[in-house]
């Protein structure tokens, strides 16, 4: 017997709204199932768009940093000396930098050994800390884009006087907040005059205390070699500069002179945070497919549970290629649902995790979309063998079904 009716009239056609009528009842009748098999892809999509998501919104955080502080700050400092050991920068140096053609500004921080900071007098020398005591130049904050929390920055008056400014990390782990307190700091009281903001392109000085060059002189024994020399050069030359940056901080001994570009260390850790967004992906696949061996299980026991209702539809005229639309419908109704619900988690958990981290919140429309597709394409192979497995049920063998 062929699919059409036993009088030969043609059988009904469904359009695409009858198909999804038929295929939603097939699901409505099995809300649990249901929603326990979307839940699988929907914990796949999610954790797919979340990563997407998460990454993404980091690099524009990490783009929207490079454009505010710029990718044009080159830092010096001194290497080895041929016999292996700590070399230093001549202490014209930073004056020599300044004056290069394509050098916009150079400014510079000098380690000072031996010396450290304490909230009081009473705390043992070990406990410093880790943080490390810099003299600053005033003009540092225009070359590297340093931004005060609080207080100002060191002044012509200030620089000469036991003052110091302090960076974010460093004024956390002493207590501070505000200004105008004093810590101890090379055996005699300083008085905060500041606290810095965080700074991506120059992180060692989140973690320092910043005193005037002057004063670090008069006071606390520096010999006046720059320990680092920050200097920005014009965009469209930076290249440029970087060859001749060695040979102009110290022209004597240039291979005795390291040069780098903090933004490509951000650069490189943004590789990183891509190679284990590889990883979460990865992870979210296998969420993924076994989200989608949960549809393909529920649409064949679906299949085993209604011999019944498939064999009074073939008798009523329904031929097989409506059967298989029927189940396929079932299985990407039940995926897309899955789908909708992991792009609309995953875009939360991206919105959350970003507003914590102050970033702002991005997820691409191609990740959107390809989530969708995922699940379409999923709940298609899904639902394929079952739709297949109940088409090939003969009408009796259907109805003698208990």
């Amino acid at each position: 017997m062929t699919d059409a009716t036993a009088s030969g009239a043609a059988p009904a056609r469904l359009g695409p709204r009858d198909v999804l009528r038929v295929g939603a009842a097939g699901l409505r009748s099995r809300p649990m199932r249901v929603f326990l098999s979307a839940l699988g892809i929907a914990i796949g999509i999610a954790a797919m768009i979340g990563v997407v998501g998460i990454s993404t919104s980091s690099r524009a955080q990490l783009q929207a940093t490079l454009d505010r502080l710029g990718t044009n700050l080159l830092t010096v400092g001194p290497g080895r000396d041929l016999f292996g050991g700590d070399a230093k920068l001549p202490e014209e140096s930073v004056g020599m930098v300044a004056r290069m053609p394509d050098v916009r500004s150079a400014s510079a921080t000098a380690k000072l050994e031996d010396t450290a900071v304490y909230r009081n007098d009473h705390i043992p020398e070990g406990e410093s800390g880790g943080i490390s005591v810099l003299a600053s130049r005033l003009d540092l904050p225009r070359t590297v884009g340093l931004t005060m929390a609080s207080g100002t920055w060191l002044n012509a008056g200030t620089a000469k006087y036991p003052a110091v400014v302090l960076g974010s990390a460093a004024a956390d782990r002493l207590g501070v907040s505000t200004p105008n307190v004093q810590v101890w700091l090379g055996s005699q009281w300083f008085t905060v005059v500041g606290v810095l903001e965080p700074n991506q392109l120059a992180p060692e000085l989140d973690a320092a205390a910043l005193v005037g060059w002057d004063a670090a002189a008069s006071r606390l024994g520096f010999d006046g070699h720059p320990t680092t020399v920050y200097t920005r050069a014009r965009k469209e030359a930076v290249a440029k500069v970087r060859d001749l940056l060695a040979a102009t901080a110290n022209p004597q001994a240039p291979n005795e002179v390291e040069v780098s570009r903090p933004s490509d260390a951000l650069a490189a850790q943004q590789a990183g945070d891509r190679a284990f967004t590889g990883l979460l992906l990865g992870l979210g696949g296998v969420a993924l497919l076994v989200g989608g061996v949960g549809v393909a299980n529920t649409m064949v026991i679906s299949v085993l549970e209604r011999r019944a209702e498939i064999g009074l539809r073939r008798s009523l005229g329904a031929t097989r290629g409506q059967i298989r639309l029927q189940f396929l419908a079932e299985s990407q109704l039940l995926a897309v649902l899955g789908g909708v619900g992991g792009v609309a988690a995953g875009i939360v958990v991206t919105a959350v995790f970003a507003m914590t981290q102050g970033w702002p919140t991005v997820v691409p429309v191609w990740a959107m979309a390809g989530g969708i597709l995922a699940t379409l394409l999923i709940g298609g192979v899904a639902g394929l063998y079952p739709a297949l497995r109940a088409a090939r049920l003969a009408p009796t063998e259907a109805l003698a079904t208990p």
